[in-house]
């Protein structure tokens, strides 16, 4: 059968080879015209363009040829689209893409003018014109400008083709399309425009070159006006409205754009959206008022060289970006304003400590009020101290986040573990950790690592979001999973880091308590605004200050927003008083006051569990603890241990001095629960307690006996057996400064290295050593006979 067609095919391309050349031809042309329209039709730059989530502008960055192209539309607003029509192409959607009677009016009017008045083009063939980058007019190109527009009409609508008339039209200098002339002429988008601007813009792509609203000024109103005149007649416009349209005025000079959000408009220009018309998740009324606040502390802190600051608002519900400060506008190039801080790592100073917090409790080692020691503590070279350098002895580890207090954090991290810390850092959405965890050692809580306000404002964000979402009978809501940020409507998140998706068991029990700690840090008294929140609403909050007072943070929580604050230079020069309670904070508050009113979390009582606890402590009720209270815990803590501080003491019964069963007896013995800290923390704690009682000495005869309870601890050098003692600028060699803690607040300690008396110390126990390099015995006796020793090696370099 095959074999009998082909035969039958060839007989009749033999005997009709005319016809079988007239369909191969016909073939050949229509596939050279299905084919003949350029993909993509236009291959031209674009302009960058920011809108709001509303669709307004928020700011456009020129195309790479020079030119303000907006990328095109899906529609032409319904004035001026009856304007171009009626001035360009009356019957734009009746032709096939060309129009004969306009070709033959052309025709006519050029054969009887002796030259080309008139092209007879309508807007298909323009916009194919417009897509060859305005060729030589020609007899041949007008042909193929015909035949590509009848093409044209075939692949696209007749709006399309509106469109795209619009977006590409010339409007004069380096204005292109509808949307960029609309907003350079009348500064507002072409929806918004009136007959006489929409009639303006609809004339000006006819001879941009020649009639322009800064030059020929008068030709180009008669032109506006003649086709108002044309929109009357065709009922478009009553006569009231021609008149009023001829008595505007034409544009002036070029307008202009706006420029509401410029770090954000830069960071889309120089990413995958550039060149795109970019829907933004922001609220420009939002972003203005918040423009406002920012400048107005700008003010403010540049009298103290502070220079640069930014903010971020964050939608908890949906993870939108509904405000974005990238950085604060200044005059001098040199204080780099062009600087994207949201994006930029910086130390984080203080700012990472109630995520430690959370994670202690989440894993069952911490309590929310748990004692934590707040000694001077030296941990190898590494000495942390506390902004005020004071100590307290000893704080509930809740009041250590609520104060910002670098040694119990520091201790807190040594226990929970670096690398642990690091590990969970990455996975909470930090993404500027780019070294190991024994690169940043334990100065990792205290602004040794690099953060960006991005990242942080999305970690404590993807707290709120936990929060929100925790349902007790739905178990996937126990699992923390981070919000995503986006800054793009309905698109994805724009971070600007690639993020782990990592998920983790989270109690939210832990998280509350957080959330209950940051809620008590102290607010200046000086600021009307801060006291107005802290009676109206709760706001939990934390602030950080860098080393060398080069970044102040702040950061605040609500179930409905997060906001987060930068300040400082963004050179990374420290100045004094650059502290984030200071700066930032006044900052962060203000900006709560733009978002209207918020709630507060829900307690999540099925992930806590009510348990004695002990208030001295914090830790959970021993044997020995009073007072007791009953407080609600996250469900891990219940594995932590009993309160090691409450313990028996044993008194004579005058309870002047301690005694034991073999200096008197049993039934003279006085018992007591005491709330005995170690001597280190003591000495330091009963400076800040009035209420905190010492135990009493030991009575004579039971000097011998007492070895029950230490009298005195070693502050420094604490668990360091090698100390380096660097030289004095002379040359001299340097001291060390040993510091002893003692229960009794008039004790008198004798020191010895080495078996050699070297002083004596009274109420205040602190002595300046140079001991020659190598291993040496410190030994300290108190008027009891009480001693202590340690060994320690003094090192040369």
């Amino acid at each position: 059968m095959k074999r009998q067609a082909t035969i039958g095919a060839i007989s009749f391309v033999r005997s009709h080879p005319y016809l079988t050349a007239l369909c191969l031809l016909l073939s050949a042309s229509f596939i050279l015209f299905w084919f003949s329209l350029p993909d993509p039709l236009f291959d031209e730059p674009y302009s960058t363009v920011l809108q709001d989530r509303q669709g307004n502008l928020l700011g456009a960055k020129i195309a790479t040829d020079g030119q303000w192209r907006f990328p095109p539309g899906n529609a032409v607003p319904i004035k001026y689209r009856r304007a171009l029509l009626e001035f360009e192409d009356q019957r734009f959607y009746s032709h096939p893409g060309v129009d004969p009677l306009a070709i033959a009016r052309a025709l006519k009017q050029n054969i009887k003018a002796g030259r080309v008045v008139s092209g007879g083009s309508t807007l298909t063939m323009q916009v194919i014109r417009l897509s060859k980058d305005n060729p030589p007019r020609t007899v041949w190109e007008k042909i193929k400008e015909a035949f590509l527009a009848v093409r044209l009409e075939l692949a696209y609508s007749k709006d399309e083709i509106l469109a795209l008339y619009a977006a590409h039209a010339p409007f004069g200098g380096n204005v292109v399309g509808l949307e960029a002339a609309s907003w350079r002429y009348f500064g507002r988008p072409p929806s918004l425009l009136s007959w006489a601007e929409s009639a303006t813009l609809a004339v000006l792509p006819n001879s941009p070159a020649i009639i322009h609203p800064d030059r020929n000024r008068s030709k180009l109103k008669r032109k506006r006006d003649r086709l108002l005149d044309r929109l009357h007649l065709s009922h478009a416009i009553d006569s009231l409205t021609t008149a009023l349209a001829k008595s505007e005025p034409l544009p002036g000079k070029t307008i202009p754009l706006p420029q509401e959000a410029p770090h954000l408009l830069n960071r889309f220009y120089t990413g995958s959206y550039h060149g795109s018309q970019v829907r933004s998740t922001l609220d420009r009324g939002l972003q203005r008022r918040v423009q406002k606040v920012v400048d107005r502390h700008h003010q403010m802190l540049k009298r103290n060289q502070i220079h640069n600051a930014a903010a971020l608002i964050l939608d908890v519900e949906t993870g939108e970006v509904l405000s974005y400060i990238g950085n604060t506008e200044n005059n001098a190039t040199e204080h780099g304003s062009d600087v994207d801080i949201i994006a930029a790592p910086r130390s984080t100073g203080s700012i990472l400590k109630p995520a430690l917090y959370t994670l202690m409790l989440n894993e069952g080692s911490l309590l929310p009020d748990m004692l934590v020691p707040d000694i001077p503590t030296q941990i190898s070279d590494y000495a942390p101290k506390n902004f005020s350098l004071s100590y307290d002895g000893a704080v509930p580890a809740s009041e250590a986040i609520a104060r910002s207090l670098n040694v119990p954090s520091v201790r807190m991290l040594r226990e929970y573990g670096v690398p642990k810390f690091h590990h969970y850092l990455q996975k909470l959405g930090i993404t500027t950790l780019y070294h190991p965890p024994e690169h940043y050692g334990l100065s990792l809580i205290l602004g040794g690592a690099e953060g960006t306000l991005w990242d942080i404002t999305e970690m404590y964000g993807s707290f709120a979001h936990f929060m929100n979402r925790y349902r007790p009978d739905v178990p996937q809501t126990k699992s923390y999973s981070g919000l995503k940020m986006s800054l793009i409507l309905d698109g994805d998140s724009q971070s600007g880091a690639s993020k782990k998706s990592d998920t983790f068991h989270l109690n939210p029990g832990a998280v509350w308590s957080m959330l209950q700690a940051m809620v008590n840090v102290k607010r200046p008294d000086t600021e009307i605004n801060w006291r107005q929140f802290s009676s109206s609403r709760k706001v939990a909050w934390k602030t950080g200050t860098s080393f060398g007072f080069r970044d102040g943070w702040a950061v605040g929580i609500t179930p409905e927003y997060v906001i987060g604050v930068w300040v400082g230079n963004a050179d990374g020069e420290g100045r004094p008083g650059l502290v984030g309670i200071e700066t930032a904070g006044p900052i962060l508050f203000d900006l709560f006051g733009l978002v209207g009113e918020t709630s507060w979390f829900r307690e999540p009582f099925y992930a806590m569990q009510k348990i004695g606890i002990c208030r001295k402590s914090g830790h959970r009720a021993g044997p020995f603890c009073e007072p007791i209270d009953t407080v609600a815990v996250q469900k891990p803590g219940l594995q932590t241990a009993a309160c090691p501080y409450h313990q028996l003491v044993h008194l004579n019964s005058s309870g002047t001095h301690r005694v034991n069963s073999r200096c008197m007896p049993v039934s003279d013995i006085r018992t007591e629960s005491r709330f005995v800290l170690p001597p280190s923390q003591e000495w330091f704690y009963r400076m800040n307690h009035p209420s905190y009682q010492t135990l009493p000495p030991y009575l004579a005869s039971c000097r011998n006996t007492a070895e029950a309870i230490a009298a005195m601890e070693l502050i420094y050098p604490i668990n360091s057996s090698k100390i380096y003692v660097p030289k004095e600028l002379d040359g001299s060699p340097g001291n060390t400064v040993f510091e002893v803690a003692h229960r009794s607040a008039k004790a008198t300690i004798f020191w010895h290295v080495d078996e050699v008396f070297v002083g004596k110390t009274r109420e205040t126990h602190q002595m300046a050593l140079n001991p020659k390099p190598g291993p040496h015995i410190l030994t300290l006796v108190d008027e009891n006979g009480t001693t202590l020793q340690h060994r320690f090696e003094i090192l040369e370099r």
